[in-house]
């Protein structure tokens, strides 16, 4: 599918989606954020893609945020619709069975910096800041920002951040929790695809289950997580990757994953 303004790509069986607005650095009008679901779509239904990798166009932004223009004149119904857009694409990462890898490479504001904690992984140049803005436009964060951000760092940073819209350098995320690790911004791309590999050497099912047991976990209570989590390990029992994973470790060898 041709998208306007983003690029779908597969090195192998790595997907790389890079947010391609470079003259609006990489901001999130409506079409964008459509585009991208229907892009994740895609994406779910390619079975050769493995890990999915998210970036932004050009070495200034992964994405700076929102289009602020585009919320002028809205009415509150009119302005939550814009709001589901967002919720509901980035919440198909969330859901999606694939890892995804933020590969943050420069502002990551608003939309961008939830777009980002919508990914399972978030890697970061070392000149990427991150930041929710909203309150010092008159709004809250509407693309899950309140929501996830708590789930990341914690209860008392996130309404810090958010209420005094600080913008942080990528040490301090990565200090706070909010990136896994950090990189020279020539070096981002080839580690995530490093990560990515790395992710791929193991049981296509088991890494997918894992990821579904985490996300459903963190929505309710111990109990009922690790209820999840034992629903999921007796699926992985079952499955030929199990079998395959034993043999290996028995016969001392790597282990050939088929992903059933």
């Amino acid at each position: 599918m041709q998208y306007e303004n983003l690029i779908l790509e597969k090195e192998g069986p790595i997907g790389i989606l890079t947010i391609n607005r470079p003259k609006a650095m990489n901001a999130l009008n409506l079409k964008t954020v459509q585009e991208i679901g229907k892009a994740i779509d895609e994406i779910k239904d390619d079975d050769e893609i493995k890990v999915l990798i998210i970036t932004g166009s050009g070495d200034k932004a992964f994405v700076a945020g929102a289009d602020i223009l585009g919320f002028q004149g809205l009415s509150p119904a009119e302005a939550r619709f814009y709001c589901d857009q967002g919720e509901q694409t980035f919440r198909k990462l969330d859901v999606l069975e694939k890892p995804v890898i933020a590969a943050v490479n420069g502002f990551a504001l608003g939309g961008g910096c939830e777009l980002a904690m919508a990914c399972d992984i978030r890697l970061a140049s070392d000149h990427a800041v991150f930041g929710l803005p909203e309150v010092s436009l008159g709004v809250i964060p509407g693309y899950g920002g309140t929501q996830r951000l708590p789930r990341l760092i914690g209860e008392g940073r996130a309404k810090e951040l958010t209420f005094t819209a600080a913008v942080i350098d990528a040490s301090e995320a990565y200090r706070i929790g909010l990136v896994n690790h950090v990189y020279p911004a020539a070096e981002l791309l080839d580690q995530a695809r490093k990560l990515a590999k790395k992710i791929m050497g193991n049981a296509p099912l088991s890494v997918a289950y894992a990821k579904l047991a985490i996300g459903q976990g963190l929505q309710g209570d111990l109990d009922s997580g690790l209820r999840i989590e034992s629903n999921f390990f007796g699926l992985c029992v079952a499955s030929e990757d199990q079998k395959e994973g034993t043999r290996a470790f028995v016969e001392k060898r790597k282990p050939q994953f088929t992903g059933k």
